[in-house]
């Protein structure tokens, strides 16, 4: 039996449709997509053409020879879907072309299906067929309508959610349309589309612009300027196992998301003013609550202190004064606000909310800077220094509310530790990251699962120790998210603290605890002193990675630059030589691309700082050091960083001005 009398469906002459996937390191979902191919029904000649985006599982190598049959076309980078799409077309020769995502399973019937439908109807430019979750639930995005400032804005703030079969509310996804009959949309799913190849080279394929999501849409909607229509085909359906590539990239994919969209509101309606405020704003909002979802329970700590206090305050003024409005009519509703406000940025001073889960140690500390900046506050504005024992009152109302909080937490913690599996994530293909697994399998077998591992370099299997590889170290933040990763231990003896407290930042949102460990021991110990102080023993973080530290510097910044600014005005109305140069500095420090005090460039890439208009380097003179020196005195900075630091630096470098030593 030829070649060809194997795979009928198979012709590298006169093919009807060319397939052209896209993959990035999900082989094992290629392999099981070109199977699907392989089976369906061979009433009609396709080619298929597999464009690889530098994946870094070794696809080519594994995948390639099961499929001779494929085209392949291997790139040195990944340069997204659309623009590998695009490159695939250059190889496609069939009449028609099917855009199809690795993560898919087509039907049997899906290529005639298809293939007759768009025969029968040459006024159609793209069709999509029904798209189904591996569950067999339908799949919202295969069909969708224009995001229109009012679809947007239903579709960003939940309406759509609340009434899916209100057409005023859900024409994003049009969920008030039957899924089982065939009509118009104005958008496909990437993941799906089929239409004539000519017509798609005609409108010059995908906008390179996008790098991945929204590239389909752009596509839909050119085509239907054009006038051509776009059609949702009920008759036939494949499964999607959705956004397989994404997780198992560094992709943010929600920002990215969002920058897809921008781009897609800013090219079609960039008449729209209003079409774009309202987008960018939306995308803001919806960055904060997923921002403050993730972090829910800090979130309902902060609200619950915020009401803690204004109980505590009115009780003690009604203790005080025999009424809880018992303070002069002209303090209200101004002290109602500033009460609250200045004891909460006390408590994100000193880390709370923000660096771990609250603990009354730290908000002890915060409560007693706080009571320290409302009596101080008194001295200024003596019209509001009504009584110190109803502040005294109200910080110990709001101690004894703060201690009960704090303590429900800890107590849900703990019952959550003794029901829950905590999920971990080890880093590292090593002996030493194979006797982590055993040793965490073996004694926390019951209240621990090691979710996934991964590795510091391309790998080629599949799993280690039993356990899934699930990625790179570039892709670890994304990881972490998607498999709700409760502790990441790095197991590899090669890495180092700085690329341990680097990886740390990087998943900073997750709320994920990192140990640097390659024994079980170490994590026990690290585990311990976390839950008492707070601390990771095993990752020394820099100070400028502190959140209150780099609060506290940018009030610095702010304060110094805005006062710099006045001055350096007063300069230039006198003609100063050189003030124009100095406001365009300053007026850098005041937007946030520089810093009063900060770095000098060496080429080294950190985590933490920004260049600053002085420095260490700065003082003791660039030109007087060699390369090592800079680098060693910017790692000091960033490694011992204290307010008083920059204090100290500012005030040598006004005196050495002074003295003629140095030059702004």
């Amino acid at each position: 039996m030829t070649f060809a009398e194997h795979h009928p469906g198979i012709s590298a002459d006169n093919p009807l449709v060319s397939i052209l996937i896209v993959n990035y390191n999900v082989k094992d979902y290629l392999i099981q997509c070109l199977r699907s191919i392989e089976h369906a029904d061979h009433g009609i000649l396709y080619e298929v053409v597999v464009v690889d985006n530098a994946s870094a599982d070794n696809s080519m190598d594994d995948v390639v020879p099961l499929f001779p049959w494929v085209k392949w076309i291997q790139l040195s980078e990944n340069i997204g879907f659309g623009r590998a799409n695009n490159k695939g077309l250059e190889y496609c020769s069939a009449p028609y072309v099917l855009f199809l995502n690795p993560d898919t399973i087509i039907a049997r019937d899906t290529l005639p299906v298809m293939v007759r439908y768009l025969k029968e109807h040459p006024e159609v430019g793209l069709a999509g067929c029904k798209v189904l979750n591996p569950d067999g639930t339908f799949q919202l995005a295969c069909r969708r309508g224009l995001p229109t400032p009012w679809a947007s804005f239903c579709k960003l703030f939940g309406l759509q959610s609340l009434f899916p079969n209100s057409r005023v509310f859900a024409g994003y996804n049009l969920t008030y349309l039957s899924t089982n009959e065939t009509y118009n949309v104005d958008a496909l799913i990437g993941a799906f589309m089929m239409g004539p190849r000519d017509l798609i080279l005609n409108m010059g394929g995908f906008d390179p612009e996008y790098f991945m999501y929204g590239e389909d849409l752009d596509l839909c909607y050119r085509i239907q300027k054009a006038g051509y229509d776009i059609r949702y085909v009920h008759e036939t359906s494949i499964i999607h196992f959705k956004g397989e590539s994404t997780r198992r990239s560094s992709i943010n994919e929600v920002k990215v998301f969002y920058d897809a969209m921008e781009i897609f509101a800013r090219k079609h309606f960039g008449s729209s003013a209003i079409f774009l405020w309202m987008m960018r704003i939306g995308i803001s909002l919806r960055s904060v609550l997923e921002r403050i979802f993730r972090r829910r329970i800090n979130a309902l700590i902060m609200v619950a202190d915020v009401v803690s206090i204004l109980i505590a305050l009115l009780t003690a003024t009604w203790i005080r004064f025999d009424s809880p409005f018992g303070f002069p009519e002209y303090a209200y509703p101004l002290v109602l606000f500033a009460v609250p406000a200045v004891i909460v940025f006390s408590l994100l001073g000193v880390g709370e909310y923000v660096e771990h889960t609250p603990t009354f140690r730290r908000s002890l500390l915060g409560l007693l800077i706080g009571s320290f900046v409302l009596s101080s506050l008194t001295y200024f504005f003596k019209e509001y220094a009504f009584s110190r024992g109803v502040l005294l009152m109200t910080i110990a109302f709001t101690g004894c509310s703060m201690l009960l909080s704090r303590g429900m937490v800890q107590l849900y913690d703990s019952w959550r530790g003794r029901n829950r599996i905590r999920y971990i994530v080890v880093v590292g293909i090593t002996e030493e990251a194979s006797a982590m697994i055993r040793n965490l399998q073996t004694v926390e077998h019951r209240h621990a699962a090691v979710v996934g591992i991964v590795s510091t370099e391309p790998f080629t299997e599949s799993s280690f120790s039993g356990i899934p590889i699930v990625g790179t170290v570039s892709m670890l933040n994304k990881i972490v998210r998607d498999l709700k990763a409760d502790e990441v231990i790095l197991a590899d003896p090669a890495f180092t603290r700085d690329q341990a407290m680097v990886l740390m930042q990087r998943c900073a949102q997750s709320g994920a605890r990192f140990h640097l460990a390659t024994d079980y021991s170490s994590v026990i110990t690290a585990r311990i002193i976390n839950d008492v102080s707070g601390i990771e023993p095993t990752i020394i973080q820099a100070p400028l990675l502190n959140f209150r530290n780099r609060i506290a510097k940018r009030i610095f910044d702010i304060c110094l630059s805005a006062i710099a600014l006045v001055v350096i005005l007063v300069r230039i109305l006198l003609v100063r030589k050189g003030a124009v140069q100095q406001w365009k500095r300053m007026l850098g420090v005041l937007q946030g691309k520089a810093s009063v005090v900060g770095l000098f460039p060496d080429g080294k890439n950190r985590q933490a700082g920004k260049p600053g208009l002085t420095g260490l380097v700065q003082l003791a003179g660039p030109d007087r050091l060699d390369a090592a020196a800079i680098e060693s005195l910017n790692d000091y900075y960033v490694e011992h960083y204290t307010l008083a630091l920059d204090a100290d630096i500012v005030i040598k470098h006004l005196l050495g001005k002074h003295r003629g030593k140095y030059s702004s």
